[in-house]
């Protein structure tokens, strides 16, 4: 069943919307009077976060940090996914179109718990802590794969356009984590309204801020990394192409000599020598030897 009675007590009732159809939200829409704009919002999938108030209804709509992991990277929806909260009095109604992580994990801690102590506002503001979790936990598990990827870098010495591709991906994930969040700071900031203890809503204010923290130092770090990498990159191809200029340097004169020899001119005291054929060949090699000597001296090897 798509609407679903979570909780109910005697101060509040939670309703729970999973997957919702035209149908249900036309039920929505006449049973608890509920704006129709409001609740088509729920279901487009590339909506941004907000907060609207109509009348005595209270609807946040924020986004949670999903595990989907999809080969596109280019919408919000691509790493999160909705998560409607409207509050009316004595009744709350979360509307979503897949599983909730933030909502699996209140229900595991409300069945622990004495229900006529929580709060309709309450409930509300662990649910918005939830939603933001979900992004602390997508940070810390970036970071680990930013270290991961360091360290095959640098340590293990990779190099190849796998890893590019990987940091590229990384990069635009914490850059779309990053908007979700700062986008979310308007209906974080709504629950200053509710009737809540101004220590509860700085406590999510101060959480969201730090995961936006871990996101802008996840990104920096990722840049940076980047452009290490190119760096390397550079520095390989200079490597061989300075490997590539010595061995040209040593078979440069000993080119030159083989095209004179090749001239097939008469007056060449060597082609009449009985040993002029070993005697070229020598003088070839020792010019080899030199310039090697030489090069070591000047430590220009590669």
């Amino acid at each position: 069943m798509p609407i679903e009675q979570k909780y109910k007590t005697t101060h509040w009732e939670w309703i729970d919307v999973t997957a919702p159809t035209e149908e249900d939200l036309q039920f929505l829409h006449e049973r608890y009077h509920i704006n129709h704009f409001l609740l088509e919002d729920t279901i487009d999938p590339n909506h941004l976060p907000k907060y609207e108030e109509v009348g005595d209804v209270k609807f946040f709509l924020t986004r949670e940090s999903t595990d989907l992991e999809k080969r596109t990277l280019n919408n919000m929806s691509d790493i999160s996914s909705k998560l409607g909260i409207f509050l009316l009095p004595k009744l709350i109604i979360t509307i979503h179109r897949t599983k909730s992580k933030s909502i699996n994990e209140i229900c595991a801690e409300l069945n622990k718990e004495d229900l006529d102590k929580v709060s309709r506002d309450s409930l509300a503001l662990r649910l918005a802590l939830k939603i933001i979790k979900t992004f602390d936990d997508e940070s810390q598990t970036l970071l680990e794969v930013m270290d991961t990827m360091e360290n095959e870098i640098f340590l293990k010495n990779t190099n190849n356009s796998v890893q590019i591709r990987r940091l590229y991906k990384l990069k635009r994930k914490s850059g779309l984590n990053t908007r979700i969040l700062n986008i979310s700071g308007e209906w974080i900031l709504k629950f200053k309204m509710l009737d809540l203890e101004e220590v509860q809503v700085m406590d999510l204010l101060d959480k969201q801020k730090d995961v936006i923290a871990d996101f802008d130092h996840l990104n920096a770090q990722t840049t940076n990394l980047i452009s290490m990498f190119l760096a390397l990159s550079d520095q390989k191809a200079n490597q061989v192409m300075k490997l590539l200029a010595i061995y040209s340097v040593y078979f440069l004169p000993i080119t030159f000599i083989a095209g004179v020899y090749g001239m097939n001119f008469d007056n060449m005291p060597e082609i009449h020598t009985k040993h002029g054929y070993y005697y070229t060949l020598g003088v070839m090699a020792l010019i080899v030897i030199i310039t090697f000597i030489y090069m070591r001296r000047k430590k220009w090897q590669g």
